[in-house]
């Protein structure tokens, strides 16, 4: 069978011109950046070094807007949260060695997240390449095998004819869901060698839908049609497929109370008759899905902290929708569906009005029991924190939520505000609160922040972080300087690393290496040209409207000790 008539493939007349006269002074580095303008990025992040000037160099004949951090770590979180932001595929321009993997624990958090970075580094000379020793600068045996175990894919480029085809296919890797960082590296010679080759033109890696299969559609929809005590656990993969209207569609459709995790904050709204909001550390949320007789789990792993640290044991049915394969039953048996969140709820949406039209002979119970459900769990998790001596933890939340215009995006590091945070905060809207906790590590917050500014920068983004996690980004505040970003930063300043200093106490006793000097972040801020001021917990709200309301970086510093509420897991 011959597919003679699919496609064109003839290039048009300007084409051919182009292509018999590409302009001079054009290297490898150059296809590197013709393809990503093909493939219709406007925005890079990185840092250069030696092997990737090549890169760099072509950056001042392209149209793409260059972003750079001062550490590579840094440039990861910055592409990670524009990724998130956009839901297009943030591409970070890398040096090797050292460079590259600086890099590592930003990719593993876009890995756990399923943010869209496609990192591209430099190698070696195509010689060193094979795992010979041959003594070049930044040379390791094997790069790439240092980030099979964190990205999605890892291409590897020998020769300049092969830059847009692998570039290309990593482009389509990052966009198919579940979205992810890739890897690609061109060794250094290839990067600053001249090429006649042509200018590249528009790149076609459309990603493939992630489409459910029909006959576990239908399945499902049987199951919750038929359930009597339904539950939803809406998970971050709800959030990246912008799914969040279908799911409230549907969770009203079946009265089922709606849970968000903490990476799925904002998939449905805070205050809705079925909201059980983020109270996933919190065993009556936790014996309320173990009650449901069908629990619906969508974009979600059911991973540590969603099962409240592994103690939920789910005695119904469970129905799990995920686009990663890896994730499906991989905690719990379920009747696994591998698919986009937005594809399969709403395939689901319109199956369960197939099989159970709507009632309206007043078959119904006339009160919703999911309504009921949800305001007597949240009045035992009400209770429950009013039980402790927690007041300063609540005002301080409040405070931030009422400083942030309800649009803004906001980035927390690890810290305990934003652990409160993950329980307690009302995100408002989807797509507007981000933490680390997919990987955990320090330093997230305002380099997250810096990167969203770079993808919107008509809305004011807050960064949070402990003093702790400052130190790790302090660098950025030049960043944030140079290219007049419009991030505010709030420093919660209790003298060390707070969460840790609370579980080894807990554990054992005293606490030790938790305690940190630290310099005076007012003084370190304006030294960098940023506005800085120090609050109270009575000013916090003022004096983060202020700041946020601010054109440019600002940076507000809270002396505080805080705590967590007590844990229900153990």
């Amino acid at each position: 069978m011959t597919h003679d008539h699919d496609h064109d493939l003839r290039p048009t007349r300007a084409q051919i011109d182009a292509a018999l006269n590409p302009p001079p002074g054009r290297n490898g580095g150059d296809l590197v950046v013709e393809t990503l303008q093909g493939l219709g990025a406007t925005t890079v992040f990185g840092l250069p070094g030696q092997h990737a000037l090549g890169m760099f160099d072509a950056l001042r004949r392209s149209s793409l807007r260059y972003v750079g951090l001062r550490v590579e770590n840094n440039a990861g979180f910055a592409a990670d949260a524009y990724g998130r932001i956009t839901g297009e595929a943030a591409p970070l321009l890398l040096s090797t060695g050292p460079g590259a993997l600086t890099s590592l624990p930003a990719l593993q958090e876009a890995a756990a997240a399923s943010a869209p970075v496609i990192a591209i580094s430099s190698q070696v000379p195509a010689a060193g390449l094979g795992g010979g020793r041959h003594g070049y600068l930044h040379e390791l045996r094997d790069q790439k095998a240092s980030f099979r175990d964190v990205v999605k894919s890892v291409h590897t480029v020998r020769t300049a004819s092969q830059i847009p085809s692998a570039v290309s296919a990593a482009w389509e890797s990052a966009l198919t869901a579940p979205h992810g960082p890739v890897w690609v590296e061109v060794p250094q010679d290839v990067l600053i060698a001249p090429t006649a080759l042509p200018v590249v033109t528009a790149m076609d890696a459309t990603p493939r839908d992630l489409l459910p299969r029909p006959e576990l559609t239908a399945a499902a929809a049987h199951q919750l049609c038929g359930a009597e005590r339904p539950a939803i656990v809406a998970g971050g993969g709800v959030v990246r497929a912008d799914a969040s209207g279908k799911l409230r569609a549907l969770a009203e459709r079946l009265d089922a109370p709606v849970v968000t995790t903490f990476g799925g904050k904002g998939a449905f709204p805070w205050e809705h008759p079925l909201s059980l909001q983020s109270w996933l550390e919190d065993r009556h949320t936790t014996d309320l899905l173990e009650d449901a007789d069908v629990l619906l789990v969508v974009g979600s792993g059911l991973g540590e902290l969603t099962s409240n640290y592994h103690t939920f044991e789910p005695r119904g049915r469970v129905i799990q929708i995920e686009a990663d394969l890896g994730k499906l039953e991989s905690n719990h048996a379920a009747l696994g569906i591998h698919a986009d969140a937005r594809i399969a709820l709403s395939a689901l949406l319109e199956t369960v009005d197939t099989l159970a039209p709507r009632a309206v002979d007043g078959r119904r119970a006339p009160v919703p029991l999911g309504t009921e459900r949800a305001s007597t769990l949240l009045a035992k998790v009400r209770e429950r924190i009013a039980s402790q001596d927690l007041a300063l933890e609540q005002k301080v939340l409040a405070a931030v939520r009422g400083a942030l215009p309800d649009d803004s995006p906001s980035f927390w590091d690890m810290t305990i505000l934003a652990y409160w945070a993950w329980s307690a905060f009302d995100a408002r809207n989807p797509n507007t609160m981000h933490s680390a906790q997919g990987a955990g590590g320090l330093g997230y917050g305002l380099p997250a922040a810096l990167g969203a500014a770079v993808a919107d920068p008509g809305r004011p983004v807050l960064a949070v972080s402990g003093d702790g996690g400052a130190m790790y980004s302090i660098a950025e505040l030049a960043t944030a300087k140079q290219y007049d970003l419009p991030v505010t930063w709030l420093i919660v300043d209790d003298g060390g690393y707070g969460i840790l200093r609370e579980y080894m106490t807990d554990a054992f006793g005293e606490a030790t290496a938790t305690e940190l000097a630290r310099p005076d972040f007012v003084a370190l801020a304006e030294s960098f040209g940023v506005p800085a001021v120090v609050t109270t917990p009575g000013t916090l709200r003022e004096d983060l409207a202020d700041s946020l309301a601010r054109s440019g970086p600002s940076v507000v510093v809270l002396p505080a000790l805080l705590r967590m509420f007590a844990p229900t897991h153990l």
